[in-house]
């Protein structure tokens, strides 16, 4: 998947891809070595997801994988506020930001980027496609965009569907995964979910 998609930002024209994966396959890993590749080129990336949870799950997925690599990654939420969120707002300008995680808000016309790469969208069908044409449009060049499910879609009906992006497929799972559990709680179990 990485080598499709490093030949796609190299070939001198916009990455429009489509990734497919099962939930733990990695798609936040491939997601993280794309946004190195952009941040690589002199550029910045932005994360956007559906919920402030998961883009917080992202935000710590990324600084637990970069460790102390020198990459800053800020969180941009409708929860952050007040100085939190002017700072966001200036250090994003200035480029200090290199990987902008967030959920809506990242498309509010005052988020400017000195310099937007690189746009990764997750659980790409909770979101319209007005509200993906806002991150396109917030760089003089269109970036790169990954956009990201967990949602099986066969190829053939995503050629249908999504004629525009290049679809690639995570089949296999990452060594060491460990098992999806589904469990389900009735209401008089609320205690015990929210200690699990």
């Amino acid at each position: 998947v990485i080598r499709e998609i490093r030949a796609d930002m190299k070939s001198g024209r916009q990455m429009n891809r489509l990734l497919q994966g099962d939930v733990g396959s990695g798609k936040t890993l491939v997601a993280l070595m794309v946004a190195l590749i952009a941040i690589d080129n002199g550029c910045q990336a932005c994360i956007m997801a559906p919920t402030e949870i998961l883009a917080e799950q992202h935000l710590d997925t990324l600084r637990e994988v970069l460790g102390d690599m020198p990459v800053r990654v800020a969180l941009l939420t409708g929860s952050v506020k007040g100085k939190r969120r002017t700072e966001v707002f200036r250090d994003l300008v200035a480029g200090e930001i290199q990987i902008l995680v967030g959920t809506h808000a990242v498309i509010e016309d005052n988020v400017l980027f000195h310099k937007l790469g690189l746009v990764v969208i997750d659980e790409q069908h909770r979101f319209g496609v007005a509200h993906r044409a806002k991150l396109w449009v917030k760089n003089a060049v269109p970036p790169h965009v990954l956009v990201m499910t967990a949602t099986p879609i066969p190829r053939t009906l995503a050629m249908t569907l999504y004629g525009d992006l290049d679809v690639s497929v995570i089949d296999e799972l990452p060594a060491g995964r460990k098992p999806i559990v589904t469990q389900h709680f009735y209401e008089k179990d609320r205690l015990k979910l929210f200690g699990f």
